[in-house]
């Protein structure tokens, strides 16, 4: 963690503790926050700064401008920028400076940028190119059931290869997704995910596994997971040739924008009641899938 020494060594410690284990933000969460403030606290030192509360806004608005001078988006510089907010809040509570400095420093602004977005024919021609005219081969069958099931729920690439077979019910169509910070949504599963999945070779293994031993609760494993990231990967490239596009984007950029994006009304919770989620489910799907029924 950078060559940080002296009254910074304790201090990020136990900040990253906090935020790690208190907080319970994710691992890679944490990791981004880590990497922040050990180039912040570097960059301190190199100015002869080696403790906390040595710090002055000045310091800190010095440093988002060398930020933007080393050529850092705007983006970048105001995640970074939110990672020292946090640290010096934590050094504040924790009695190790005793003004929050970094509180009146604001982050640049960036660009409003509208998200690209698939037509609902280039849509259509992604999946039908993923199926590749109705092959039978396994990591086709794959490759189907993952963009169909990112297409239904919306979900990251994270989130789709991390679903245990028991988090999705296809006589309910509902699937339960664990997103950023360990929390846990129920989205409608649309009927075209629902044919999907089951054709696919994990999805078989892990049911027999399951009715072999219903006691425990199998997931997808981490080679098996590795594979379909790779399979996503692969599969964009074939599959951008069959829907004709020519520039190389992954197939979260594709779905997941295109999807979170789509107007619903209907979708104003971040969750679905069991007992409900089936019949929206119908009528959403039927309004966003690019094939109607």
């Amino acid at each position: 963690m950078g060559t940080m020494t002296n009254g910074f060594t304790r201090l990020t410690e136990q900040f990253l503790v906090h935020i790690g284990v208190e907080r319970g933000l994710a691992t890679a969460t944490v990791t981004a926050y880590e990497s922040d403030i050990a180039k912040y606290i570097d960059w301190l030192e190199t100015r002869g700064i080696h403790e906390p509360d040595a710090i002055t806004k000045q310091d800190v608005e010095d440093y988002i401008a060398a930020l933007d001078q080393a050529g850092e988006s705007a983006r970048s510089k105001a995640r970074r920028l939110a990672s020292i907010h946090e640290f010096h809040r934590f050094a504040l509570g924790q009695h190790a400076v005793t003004a929050d400095v970094s509180a009146a420093v604001k982050a640049p602004k960036g660009a409003s940028t509208l998200p690209d977005v698939l037509t609902v024919d280039e849509v259509t021609r992604l999946l039908d190119a993923a199926a590749a005219g109705g092959s039978t081969d396994p990591v086709v069958l794959r490759d189907k059931a993952l963009l169909e099931f990112m297409y239904a729920t919306g979900c990251r690439v994270s989130e789709a290869t991390g679903v245990n077979l028991d988090d999705i019910d296809l006589d309910e169509h509902i699937a339960r997704l664990m997103g950023k910070g360990s929390k846990q949504r129920l989205v409608p599963l649309g009927s075209y995910a629902c044919r999907a999945i089951p054709q696919c070779g994990a999805w078989r293994a892990g049911t027999a596994l399951q009715r072999q031993d219903s006691r425990e609760t199998r997931t997808v494993s981490q080679q098996t997971q590795q594979a379909h990231l790779a399979a996503i990967g692969m599969g964009n490239r074939q599959s951008n040739r069959g829907a004709g596009r020519h520039h190389q984007t992954t197939p979260s950029a594709h779905l997941a924008p295109f999807l979170r994006h789509a107007p619903d009304p209907r979708r104003r919770g971040r969750a679905h009641r069991a007992g409900t989620a089936r019949a929206r489910q119908r009528d959403h799907h039927a309004d966003l899938h690019a094939r109607k029924p």
